[in-house]
């Protein structure tokens, strides 16, 4: 497909608010994702801190 000039581009045969739409959306998920997985990972790893000074405690 060839576009007369990037407004074409961008408007994507009259789909572009659906397509531009779906990848702001899939953006904003991963990014979302990214940041719940380094925040449960910092967790876990606060978890894992506290049941090793626990056991040494023992």
């Amino acid at each position: 497909m060839q576009w007369a000039s990037v407004n074409d581009f961008l408007s994507m045969g009259g789909y572009g608010l659906y397509v531009w739409g779906s990848y702001v959306v899939m953006a904003a998920v991963v990014i979302i994702e990214v940041m719940l997985l380094r925040k449960g990972r910092s967790q876990t790893l606060k978890l894992l801190k506290r049941m090793r000074n626990f056991e040494n405690e023992s």
